[in-house]
C-alpha cells in the first residue's frame, strides 16, 4: 500500500511539473514584442552574468523573455538589457553590426546558422559565442537556453554563415568563472571552417574500445578507486570533450600507457569512494557527455 502510494504521488508531482511547463510551440503565440527593461552598461562582464543566470530556462516560439524565450529572444533580450537595440528575429539581428570571419569571433559575438533544409541561405537560428567553440542559445532541439560547441558539432559547424559583433570595443576581460565553472578559461579565436576534420570529430563522442591488462594502468588514490570512464582515446582527448565535462561541474582524469606502440589517453570522471557514488553520476553522464560511459575501479 505504500510503495502504491508513493508511486501516485510521484504520477502526480510529474504531471505538476509537466503541468507547470509552457508549450513549446503555443497554440496561439504572443507575437507582441516586450521590450527588455535596461539594467546593465553594456560589456562582457555584465553579459556574462546573464548568461549563467538564464542557463535552463524554456524554450517558447515568439517569447522574448525575461523567463521564456526562443532563439532570437533570447538575444534580443540579452543586448535590449544593457541598451543595445537589436531587430527581433535571427535574420534580421544578421543584418546588423559588425560583420566578422570565424576566425576572429569573440565573446558575446552573435553567430546564425541556416537550418533549413530546403534553404541553405536562410537564416534561422542565432546564438551566442563564449569562446572555444562554445556558444550559448535557446535549442529547438532540447527547449531550454543550453551550451553547444561549433567543434564537437558537425551540425552548427556545417550550417553557420554569419557572424557579428555588437559590443563596443573594449579591453575588459570576462570573470575567470566561465558559465560552466571552468576555472582558468579565457576565450580564444577560434578556426570554425575545416578547423577538426569530421572523422575526428566523430572520434570525440564513440570512445576506441581498448583491451589491456589492468596492470598497464594500475593507481593508487586516497580520494577513491571508482571511475566513469568516458573513453578511451589514441592521443589525447579534445579539448571539446573535455570542456563538457567540465562546463557539468565534474572533475576529469586521464591515464596514460603505451599499447601497440601508441599512446592510449583513458578519459575518467572523478574519483569516487564507493562505486554507488559513481553510479549516481553515470546517468548525468551518458546523457550529457558520453552515452557509453560505464563505471571503472582501477587500484
Amino acid at each position: 500500500m505504500k510503495k502504491l502510494t508513493s508511486l501516485l504521488l510521484a504520477v502526480l508531482a510529474l504531471f505538476l511539473l509537466l503541468a507547470c511547463k509552457p508549450p513549446h510551440h503555443p497554440k496561439h503565440p504572443n507575437y507582441g514584442i516586450k521590450k527588455p527593461k535596461v539594467i546593465y552598461t553594456p560589456d562582457k562582464k555584465n553579459l556574462d552574468k546573464m548568461v549563467k543566470k538564464l542557463q535552463g530556462s524554456p524554450y517558447v516560439w515568439a517569447e522574448e523573455g525575461p523567463n521564456n524565450f526562443d532563439c532570437s529572444g533570447f538575444t534580443y533580450y540579452m543586448y535590449g538589457s544593457m541598451g543595445i537595440e537589436l531587430p527581433r528575429v535571427a535574420r534580421e539581428q544578421a543584418k546588423m553590426g559588425k560583420r566578422i570571419s570565424a576566425k576572429d569571433l569573440q565573446y558575446g559575438d552573435l553567430i546564425f546558422f541556416a537550418t533549413n533544409k530546403r534553404n541553405n541561405k536562410k537564416i534561422t537560428h542565432v546564438g551566442m559565442y563564449l569562446g572555444d567553440g562554445w556558444f550559448t542559445h535557446a535549442s529547438t532541439v532540447k527547449h531550454e537556453v543550453v551550451y553547444s560547441n561549433l567543434f564537437t558539432s558537425p551540425y552548427y559547424k556545417k550550417r553557420l554563415r554569419v557572424c557579428r559583433r555588437y559590443l563596443p570595443e573594449t579591453t575588459a576581460k570576462i570573470a575567470a568563472a566561465t558559465p560552466w565553472g571552468s576555472k582558468g578559461f579565457t576565450p580564444k579565436p577560434i578556426k570554425i571552417p575545416n578547423a577538426i576534420p569530421e572523422q575526428k570529430m566523430t572520434n570525440l563522442h564513440k570512445a576506441i574500445v581498448i583491451k589491456t591488462q589492468m596492470k598497464e594502468i594500475e593507481q593508487t588514490s586516497v580520494k577513491g578507486n571508482f571511475y566513469v570512464q568516458v573513453g578511451s582515446f589514441i592521443g589525447k582527448p579534445k579539448s571539446g570533450l573535455l570542456y563538457s565535462i567540465t562546463r557539468q561541474g565534474f572533475h576529469y582524469k586521464i591515464i596514460k600507457f603505451p599499447k601497440a606502440g601508441k599512446s592510449i589517453s583513458k578519459l575518467l570522471i572523478g574519483p569516487y569512494l564507493t562505486r554507488n557514488e559513481a553510479v549516481e553520476i553515470l546517468t548525468p553522464v551518458r546523457k550529457h557527455i558520453q552515452k557509453d560511459a560505464f563505471i571503472a575501479e582501477i587500484r
